[in-house]
């Protein structure tokens, strides 16, 4: 189906791409400075700031509590903007939603970002949560069943790196993974995938500005043939936690995502594909207002809490 119109209203206020070098404190701050004010903002029992004490040391998080309860699920949730943008500001409201939608208490991870963090600093800041968050279980009131992880775009990379990463260790505590229209393959070469030129242009994220938009990671030191870095590049997905790819009809990284998904599937991984139809790369960030869209937090919590 085409765009959706609400979508398209937007996009056809937004400027066309003139090549301009990018500045990411000047887009950091144009970011931030859309964030709505507390009192605007999902209610939730309990929302606080916090920092987790890891071996990669200080990370900020920020920890929402749905409800109050005895115990709870834990949902550890990497934030998307191309390795260099995002924070946990700009995704407080993902963040509200998927706590509220999954009954979860959601950490969110405020980790270190390109250019001024190099390979693989953010990563290993987000296992490092991960694993900071199965060893707080008690003080967070874990109740030692679901530790998911779940992440938009380049925070749905690090949710199949970490996935990746824990499986190679022997850390078999995540039960669950979320992608959110990831991005798996940092190799831009637009016959790799039929939505890179579907999807070129027009729609948001336009496949001409993948390179300069993830250079900042790739300049840092992310090697796109290390499957940590495009986790599609991974050979054996077997062992893997169950999955959910959430993807986009109009998104240059449609086919990546839904190829990966059926990877995990072929492999003998429980998982979920399921496409968005009329929408476009960071619809659950930029559009989750319109109902269509919002769904994507019931189904993440449909996935989290079947039986």
């Amino acid at each position: 189906m085409s765009i959706h119109p609400e979508i398209a209203k937007i996009l056809a206020t937004l400027p066309a791409p003139d090549g301009s070098p990018l500045h990411p404190e000047a887009m950091r701050a144009g970011e931030e400075s859309m964030v709505p004010p507390l009192a605007e903002r999902l209610p939730l029992h309990a929302v606080e700031d916090a920092t987790a004490q890891t071996p990669s040391g200080d990370v900020p998080v920020r920890i929402y509590t749905p409800i109050e309860s005895d115990a709870y699920g834990l949902l550890v949730y990497f934030h998307g903007g191309a390795f260099f943008l995002g924070s946990l500001d700009t995704h407080d409201h993902v963040a509200r939603s998927l706590a509220k939608e999954t009954g979860h208490k959601v950490i969110s991870v405020g980790y270190r970002r390109a250019p001024e963090a190099a390979f693989p600093a953010g990563l290993d800041d987000c296992y490092a949560v991960v694993r900071w968050a199965a060893e707080q279980g008690r003080s967070l009131g874990w109740d030692g069943k679901n530790l998911a992880i779940a992440g938009d775009s380049s925070g749905g990379t690090f949710v199949a790196a970490v996935a990746a990463k824990a499986h190679d260790d022997g850390f078999e505590a995540i039960t669950h993974q979320v992608l959110f229209y990831p991005s798996l393959d940092l190799d831009f070469d637009v016959d790799r995938y039929a939505s890179l030129r579907e999807n070129a242009e027009g729609y948001g994220l336009e496949t001409a500005g993948l390179k300069p938009f993830n250079s900042f990671y790739l300049d840092s030191g992310a090697n796109p043939a290390d499957p940590l870095v495009s986790p599609i590049k991974r050979e054996d997905l077997a062992g893997l936690p169950p999955a959910l790819v959430i993807t986009a009809e109009h998104d240059p990284l449609r086919d990546e995502g839904e190829l990966y998904g059926k990877r995990l599937q072929d492999a003998g991984v429980k998982a979920t594909v399921s496409r968005y139809e009329g929408a476009n790369h960071g619809f659950v960030q930029n559009f989750s207002w319109i109902p269509e869209y919002y769904r994507a937090f019931l189904e993440t919590g449909d996935f989290l809490n079947k039986g």
